[in-house]
């Protein structure tokens, strides 16, 4: 079984009986468990295609690599060579990937696959929670690898176009312009090109007066619509003045406004940026962070719903999340699951939501962003 770092090896090697550390993986139980640490292996750069790529020249653009090359990247090249040395056991029958469940988990473990040459058949564990009992249910329920190869193909495919369109993006300009090098991405260009005209919109906003004549009935004012012209609106105030008004009606509505979704990865991000002005980077360390000390749930999902399999066990969960907050110590607490289950609306992973070890951890003790983050996922499902 590959994961994809230590920790998270760590935590399922417990949960296998794989507790005999080895020089760069567990053993036991009749499994090996060993870990990826991120990326092993990444797609080549320009110069291993030609030497001449080493020094950028207009001319020589595009670049377009055929066949596409893979390397191992040196400061982790002793663990591809232990994954490399495992999955070639004549004892292994099988390989579980256990990177997160994921594309770019899927991408970490398939590019060590195929660089190790490993033919044996493929198993995919797939789990939203670091739980113990969640880590259980998804060995009892091992999916055949195959399952997963569109997964693969479309963060492969990505990772292609980000080098297709950085590398040549990026030569591009800077030999153009002769300047200091200018980086152009996938993400990165058109995300600055939101913000720049962003800035522009705000630099070159120009104030419009307008003008507004209100009467005053005492219990409520009534305004009229909005004049772009003073004189306009004196003559509306000056035809008023002295005279009856006859008030034909008056409607006063109620209205309710139904709780939020629960949080997706980008919601959250969003949100804790407005609360706590964390960067999108931050929220998502401290989300994978809590992760795996299973206290919530996977970080990268956008979906913001739960499962249908999942409603019975919310009154629960709720009743949990609520015994470890002390803002909700004596609240009433209706559950209706019905508000934020739907099957259909989840793809990968159901939304971000605390696990039940929640009660059993010292939140006191967590660092402050990880417990802000939390109580926001947490208040969030209550």
């Amino acid at each position: 079984m590959i994961a994809e770092k230590p920790s998270v090896a760590m935590s399922l090697s417990k949960v296998l009986g794989a507790t005999a550390r080895r020089d760069g993986y567990m053993e036991g139980g009749g499994w090996l468990v060993s870990w990826c640490v991120g990326h092993l292996v990444e797609l080549a750069p320009a110069d291993a295609y030609d030497p001449r790529y080493s020094k950028w020249a207009y001319d020589d653009l595009p670049i377009l690599p055929d066949p596409w090359q893979f390397q191992v990247l040196p400061d982790t090249k002793k663990q591809f060579n232990i994954l490399h040395q495992l999955v070639a056991r004549d004892d292994v029958e099988a390989v579980v990937c256990a990177t997160d469940a994921g594309r770019e988990g899927e991408l970490i473990f398939r590019l060590t696959y195929d660089l190790c040459k490993c033919t044996k058949p493929i198993k995919r564990l797939w789990i939203s929670s670091m739980e113990e009992s969640a880590i259980r249910k998804g060995f009892d329920n091992l999916a055949d690898g195959e399952r997963y190869g569109n997964l693969y193909a479309a963060a492969l495919c990505r990772a292609k176009a980000d080098w297709l369109i950085g590398i040549n993006g990026t030569r591009l300009f800077t030999t153009l312009y002769k300047g200091k090098t200018l980086n152009v991405g996938r993400v990165l260009t058109p995300t600055l090109t939101l913000l720049a005209e962003r800035e522009s919109a705000i630099e070159n906003f120009k104030k419009e007066k307008f003008y507004t004549v209100e009467l005053d009935l005492q219990a409520f004012r009534a305004a009229s619509g909005k004049f772009n012209s003073k004189t306009d609106a004196e003559k509306l105030r000056t035809a008023c003045l002295g005279k009856s008004a006859v008030v034909q009606s008056v409607t006063r509505k109620d209205k309710t406004e139904r709780p939020p979704k629960l949080y997706d990865l980008t919601t959250l991000q969003r949100e804790a940026n407005r609360l706590f002005e964390y960067t999108a980077q931050q929220t998502l360390d401290y989300l994978q962070s809590l992760y795996e000390k299973r206290l919530a749930t996977y970080p990268r999902t956008d979906s913001r719903y739960l499962t249908e399999d999942m409603a019975d066990g919310l009154p629960a969960l709720c009743q949990t999340v609520t015994g470890a907050l002390s803002f909700m110590v004596g609240q009433p607490l209706p559950v209706n699951a019905a508000q934020v289950v739907d099957s259909s609306k989840v793809t990968d992973h159901h939304a971000v939501i605390p696990t039940a070890e929640i009660a059993r951890a010292d939140l006191a003790a967590l660092p402050t962003g990880e417990r802000n983050i939390l109580h926001l996922i947490a208040a969030r499902l209550l």
